[in-house]
């Protein structure tokens, strides 16, 4: 099965040289990498273990979660499985592509899976829950059938490490242009949509997480928030956000308790950032443009936007 990978960057950083060096040390090679390059500045592109991968240069300001991936692939559209990596993501040993890669083998009727995403060496413990509660360690296959169980997650998918069929992603029209941010959720849930089944392969690991501050969670949780305001489908079809997020205050507090109580204030600080950034975002209509650039954490997005 031909695959072809796709990586966004823009001033990759100090990680970079190690996702590279996991992706050429993989058991099963995509026949193609592409790099879709947003300007970068510092050494990102002149790796010399890059002499083999495509690359794209685009503008800064063109840049777009969903457009720019679509972008790419339509610049090699070749393949059977169109793969999704982020610059910061390093796969977490030499068989996470093949994980990846052989459920679409074992199962025609999956139209994309994603990977197990775990906490860098050295996280703080609040990431660190956030990986283990949001990315558990078996697999999942979900459907229409059983989506009613899985709640607003049954959509959910990360382009951190995610794979689609071309025929599924065709179909759905690919990802769109223009959203703040979840093209993989817009992509993964039309997907689900048109009977397609979704994988998320625990097999399939990289190492994956941030170590935001409150304000940056704030930010994060009010972008997300924007996200499920203009895509009201993903409540219509999958359900709100209300019960996980229950879930996650009683995991992250007995988690924190157990391993790092004195973190127990600043838990409470960061689900508090996450609920009011959320609920700011849902009802990001009645701000002014100028309230939602602050309080996003992709000010492009606005910019674009007016």
């Amino acid at each position: 099965m031909n695959a072809v990978l796709y990586i966004p960057t823009f001033n990759a950083g100090k990680r970079w040289p190690a996702v590279v060096a996991a992706i050429n040390e993989q058991h099963t090679l995509p026949y193609k990498k592409v790099i879709i390059d947003s300007g970068s500045t510092d050494q990102t592109l002149s790796l010399p273990s890059l002499s083999d991968y495509e690359i794209i240069r685009i503008p800064k300001h063109t840049f777009d979660h969903g457009g720019t991936r679509q972008y790419a692939v339509q610049q090699f559209p070749d393949a059977d499985l169109y793969i999704f990596l982020t610059q910061d993501a390093i796969l977490a040993n030499r068989y996470a592509l093949h994980h990846l890669i052989r459920v679409f083998e074992n199962d025609p009727t999956i139209g994309c899976a994603y990977g197990r995403q775990l906490p860098h060496q050295g996280a703080r413990v609040l990431e660190a829950h956030a990986r283990l509660f949001s990315y558990p360690a078996h697999m999942q296959l979900r459907n229409m059938d059983n989506a009613r169980q899985y709640g607003i997650q049954a959509a959910s998918c990360s382009n951190s490490f995610a794979a689609y069929r071309r025929t599924a992603f065709e179909e759905v029209g690919g990802f769109p242009n223009g959203t703040i941010l979840g093209e993989d959720v817009i992509a993964a849930g039309q997907i689900l949509l048109h009977g397609w089944q979704l994988a998320y392969v625990a097999d399939a690991q990289v190492y994956h997480s941030h170590n935001y501050s409150i304000i940056e969670e704030f930010r994060r949780y009010f972008d997300i928030g924007v996200f499920h305001a203009t895509h009201p489908w993903i409540f219509t079809h999958f359900g709100r956000a209300g019960g996980n997020g229950l879930r996650y205050v009683r995991s992250v507090c007995a988690y924190v308790l157990k391993r790092a109580p004195w973190l127990l204030p600043k838990t409470l600080f960061s689900i508090m950032a996450k609920w009011l950034g959320y609920a700011l975002g849902l009802r990001y209509r009645h701000l002014s443009p100028r309230w939602c650039r602050s309080f996003s954490m992709h000010s492009g997005f606005w910019k674009r936007k007016s």
